[in-house]
């Protein structure tokens, strides 16, 4: 059977399957799961066709790649066969660490547990079941290959990972000022002193993929009723784990139940085969499947929160540049207690406050954006533009929300 592949991919057309080993992890059941883990978690509830999946994804980063890589060959950088196809399977494999529901769930099944450290466990439990085909791979993952800039593709400011997802999230979400010239800025692209680069003529291709990013996480990724149905889907997840370490058995996949009764650690899941064979069987489709069970459990809270999201009665929120005061939550504390006759200690799960904040771009040295001048010289990208609310968006923005049920 020929392992090598085209994929008509919405977004860009015609993908290619770039050899066997790129087939072979497309194969593999850890790739395969993303298939069953939305990219945009809860934010269907506000635009319906935002149910595209971390596959498609994943897919589309390592088609970007492989128009990245095309560029800097052109320009002469030395990308060897070997390392093109590490950066096709870094790219391809860097979001295996999701749970459900993408950053929904992040830290709530599992704690304290980033995602890539996650995926960065399985990819070496794939490079063992593959006779160490992913050495180079991983080597270019975790940055310790000596070409740097190799990493800078994987994971940067702009990187593969970054550009199709903007991309990919307007095209689904229909929300057009996420649109960026991926093409543009790829073509722009170019290596100096080991750094990726873009060239001077590129800027405002960047300026805009900036301003994109900005845009999009206040229109989709911390719309106001996206952070609401996140809330509550945290929420209903919480009080299931609270009872299931109580005692109280809940309808549940074995694998969901197995986190929601034992509080994973970063150390278990490197040392305990159990946890991560449960968490390669954990999707959205085990979330939803049982939520829909729980609004019929007998603990009041769970059945009411779960009724909730499943009919998308989603809480109210009201955000604000400033901080609620105390006095607000307890006025909203005490109407949701009311009007559900909830007892003090579970009035917390229908209201509550905290903050949110958008990074749209950082000046690290690590991982800036750098702009190579016509002069030679290399500057940030906010040193290079003559946009001078550019240099605002370096500025971290932070919103309060005060969120309730009535």
């Amino acid at each position: 059977m020929t392992k090598t592949k085209i994929i008509n991919d919405p977004v860009y057309g015609f993908i290619t399957i770039p050899g066997k080993l790129i087939f072979d992890l497309l194969e593999h059941p850890f790739v395969q799961r993303l298939r069953r883990i939305k990219q945009l978690g809860m934010s269907e509830l506000v635009y319906p066709g935002a149910t595209h999946s971390r596959f498609h994804h994943a897919l589309g980063a390592m088609h970007l790649m492989q128009k990245a890589v095309q560029t800097l060959r052109q320009k002469d950088v030395d990308i060897s066969d070997a390392e093109a196809e590490a950066l096709y399977s870094a790219i391809l494999l860097h979001d295996l660490g999701h749970g459900p529901y993408s950053h929904s769930l992040e830290h709530t099944l599992i704690h304290n547990v980033a995602h890539e450290n996650v995926s960065l466990m399985m990819m070496n439990q794939m490079n063992e079941e593959m006779n160490g085909q992913l050495d180079l791979c991983i080597e270019i993952f975790t940055n310790q290959y000596h070409k740097k800039f190799l990493h800078s593709l994987i994971s940067g400011q702009l990187d593969m990972d970054r550009l199709d997802y903007l991309g990919r999230d307007s095209f689904y979400t229909g929300v057009s000022e996420g649109i960026i010239g991926a093409d543009r800025i790829i073509n722009m692209l170019d290596v100096y002193k080991d750094e990726l680069v873009v060239e001077e003529k590129g800027i405002y291709s960047i300026e805009k993929f900036i301003i994109a990013r900005r845009l999009m996480y206040w229109q989709v990724y911390l719309h106001k009723t996206v952070v609401a149905a996140d809330l509550l889907l945290t929420n209903i997840m919480r009080r299931a784990a609270e009872l299931s370490e109580n005692g109280v058995r809940l309808p549940a996949s074995p694998s969901l139940a197995y986190f929601l009764e034992n509080k994973v650690s970063n150390k278990q899941f490197k040392e305990n085969p159990e946890v991560m064979k449960h968490f390669i069987q954990l999707d959205d489709n085990d979330v939803f499947s049982a939520i829909k069970s729980w609004q019929f459990v007998e603990d009041k809270v769970l059945a009411l929160l779960s009724r909730h999201l499943v009919n998308r009665k989603l809480p109210k929120m009201l955000v604000s540049t400033k901080q609620f005061s105390d006095k607000e939550l307890k006025e909203k504390e005490e109407g949701v207690a009311a009007v559900f006759q909830l007892k003090p200690e579970e009035v917390h799960y229908f209201a509550s406050m905290a903050m949110i904040k958008n990074d749209a771009y950082k000046v690290e040295k690590s991982t800036s954006i750098k702009i190579k001048m016509k002069s030679g010289e290399v500057l940030d990208v906010t040193d290079a533009s003559d946009n001078y609310n550019l240099k605002s968006l370096n500025q971290t923005v932070k919103k309060y929300y005060l969120s309730f049920y009535r």
